[in-house]
């Protein structure tokens, strides 16, 4: 038999928290036809010989509700910057005012609204296939112990709290993308 066993639950929640919150952070870069300097975080321009995220750069600021700018510290770096949002995929064209680079948004056509929710769907996705892959280890534990003596109780009890645990973030993660898909689709 052996000793008392104790499922690390906090570790299980600190990396599904983890998935949940990088689904945010993809879903911050997602545009929604509305300025946020968000939209610019997984933008990594390639600046003194290693890739660094444009808010290292310069400083962005949302003037107005279809505008975003960025005012590049180093001119020498303006070109480099922005060839990084052109090649982000992002759909934006930047034009240049010296070392202030803007951004102007364009309206969200209905088409490029569902290639969006399909996009943050995927985002949704890989979220929910992370807090599985965590459930997953939590319950090889569970079995681990199980084969070194642990009760049937004890074992069917510790898989309540992982799948729990597990519904909960999922549960999470669905609500976030629905959020997600109605800021989309609004007009």
């Amino acid at each position: 038999m052996s000793d008392e066993f104790e499922l690390d639950t906090d570790d299980l929640q600190r990396r599904m928290d983890g998935a949940m919150a990088n689904l945010k952070t993809e879903f911050a870069s997602l545009r929604t036809g509305r300025a946020s300097g968000s939209m610019l975080e997984p933008i990594m321009v390639e600046a003194y010989g290693s890739p660094t995220p444009i808010n290292q750069v310069g400083t962005v600021n949302v003037p107005e509700p279809r505008m975003v700018t960025i005012n590049v510290w180093d001119k020498g770096l303006v070109g480099k910057v922005e060839k990084a949002i052109r090649e982000s995929g992002l759909g934006i064209n930047p034009q240049l005012n010296g070392t202030i680079i803007m951004l102007p948004i364009p309206e969200l056509n209905e088409e490029r609204r569902r290639e969006l929710t399909k996009v943050a769907g995927q985002y949704a996705e890989h979220a929910r296939v992370s807090v599985r892959n965590v459930r997953r280890d939590g319950m090889d534990q569970i079995k681990k112990a199980k084969a070194d003596g642990m009760s049937e109780d004890d074992q069917k009890f510790w898989e309540s709290v992982v799948q729990d645990l597990t519904d909960k973030m999922i549960a999470a993660v669905d609500a976030a993308l629905e959020t997600k898909q109605a800021e989309i689709m609004h007009v």
